[in-house]
């Protein structure tokens, strides 16, 4: 096994607000605030049962189960009867139009979301669903639905059926995890894990407004990982996202899952290790580390491996259950931000139920790259008082702001260097359950952070669905 190296400087740097250019001035950009502006119902009944301390329809990484696009706002989730539905209204509007597209919840599985995308070259939603290591739906609307939402009704004709396949290509039997990007230039690409948990490879799916075409896997499942406790050979990588930049990089967060429990300190944790980070500048072909070293090529032999050097921006072995598939954002001069979140040493060094010990004792972070080149890493000083993952979203002035467990929302200054994180908005009256998800394309839009989460129940009784807005500084 080649030696994990940590990036040079990684996590050691020290953020520095940029210099003025002598004898000028100009007015300070403001710092984060949120002021909540409304709340919509989209279903006062929608499914629900807790299943891997989740809900199908507010798993914080779907991408997208909310979105933003000319001017008007889409969501998906299940109904309580378990059928598949989209809504979408005008921005600001108090009203949504709904519609079925043909589809039913097949199992209880949180895994099993809706995600959305938009292929701007035809100018068509298409939405992936219902997956976990198995086979999924995919359905697509007409060309143009959503170029011209006031001149196109919202009906189910305005769908195609439902396939097993992307109008024919077949992907893989083991598919999950579908989480849409659309490109620079206006295709659409879909990221999926082919495989099972802690035995799988991340592949992308390329749509240019005419057909379907797999590019391939892109990460490697195979190499021996070792801990001080035991070793792995196989493994997969989790992403905390993949996002382009206005500068077309792309970025991707991750973690590796390991399938032997024998890396742990105690089988009750969860076998997750290492923040690691990589790029891509020819979308999603060649995959680079952070020193711009190729560890990995789409669809050919050479993939991105446990056993690359200069992944790992944040080291931590399997003993502190860190969270997979947390989050990630870039700011406006493209550099990359994430959340992570685990338990920290000071409460211990072995996690025994990693449930009740991220319940108690975990803490999120921010790990962001500086100006500078180096990375640097603030612990965010709001409990999880969760298992579950924070969504992390920076508006127009590069403010970040942390969407915690129960639509709690932290947020830190740009000016400091993301380093003055505080609590902004703590929840009340949301009722909500846990994860939350947020539109992440309409906060540059219009300078609004949309969350959409679902009130408490008990058993499988439905309850309502609602979307929440709040103004960010403009």
């Amino acid at each position: 096994m080649r030696r994990r190296t940590l990036l040079a400087g990684a996590l050691l740097g020290t953020a520095a607000a940029p210099a003025l250019a002598a004898g000028t001035a100009r007015a300070a950009a403001p710092g984060p605030s949120v002021t909540r502006t409304g709340s919509t119902t989209l279903d006062s009944r929608a499914v629900f049962f807790v299943s891997y301390d989740g809900l199908v329809n507010n798993n914080a990484f779907q991408k997208n189960g909310l979105l933003t696009y000319k001017g008007h706002q889409y969501a998906a989730w299940y109904t309580a009867d378990r059928n598949a539905v989209v809504g979408r209204r005008v921005l600001g509007a108090s009203s949504w139009q709904t519609v079925r597209v043909g589809h039913t919840l097949r199992y209880d599985d949180s895994h099993n979301v809706i995600s959305m995308g938009v292929s701007k070259t035809d100018g068509r939603l298409h939405l992936n669903m219902d997956s976990h290591s198995d086979g999924f739906t995919y359905v697509k609307s007409v060309a143009g639905l959503l170029d011209d939402p006031t001149g196109l009704s919202w009906t189910a004709s305005r769908f195609g059926a439902p396939q097993s396949t992307l109008d024919g290509l077949a992907l893989t039997s083991r598919f999950t995890y579908p989480q849409f990007v659309a490109t620079p230039e206006g295709r659409l690409q879909l990221s999926y894990r082919a495989g099972v948990s802690g035995n799988g490879r991340n592949a992308l799916a390329e749509y240019d407004g005419g057909r379907w075409t797999a590019l391939g896997e892109w990460t490697g499942s195979t190499g021996t990982y070792s801990s001080e406790h035991g070793s792995s050979t196989a493994r997969n990588m989790y992403l905390h996202g993949i996002d382009y930049d206005r500068n077309g990089r792309l970025h991707s967060f991750f973690t590796w899952r390991e399938q032997n429990g024998a890396v742990m300190c105690s089988g009750g944790g969860i076998t997750n290790h290492d923040t690691g980070y990589v790029y891509s500048d020819d979308r999603g072909r060649t995959w680079r580390n952070d020193a711009g070293t190729v560890v990995g090529r789409t669809g050919g032999s050479d993939r991105v491996s446990v056993t690359d050097a200069g992944l790992v921006v944040d080291p931590l072995n399997p003993d502190h259950s860190l969270m997979n598939q947390e989050s990630q954002f870039t700011d406006s001069a493209g550099r990359p931000h994430a959340i992570i979140s685990y338990v920290p040493g000071r409460f211990g060094q072995c996690t025994t139920d990693y449930v009740a010990d991220r319940t108690a004792n975990g803490r999120a972070f921010h790990v962001r790259r500086t100006a500078a080149g180096g990375w640097r890493k603030t612990e965010i000083p709001v409990p999880l008082n969760s298992s579950q993952r924070t969504k992390l979203v920076l508006d127009r002035y590069d403010n970040a702001y942390a969407v915690f467990p129960y639509g709690r929302i932290a947020a830190a200054s740009a000016a400091s260097g993301h380093t003055d994180w505080k609590l902004l908005y703590d929840g009340a009256g949301l009722n909500a359950f846990g994860e939350v998800v947020i539109d992440e394309t309409r906060v540059a839009q219009d300078g609004v952070l949309s969350v959409m989460y679902q009130e408490k129940s008990t058993g499988t009784t439905p309850s309502p669905l609602h979307v929440v807005d709040f103004r960010l500084p403009t």
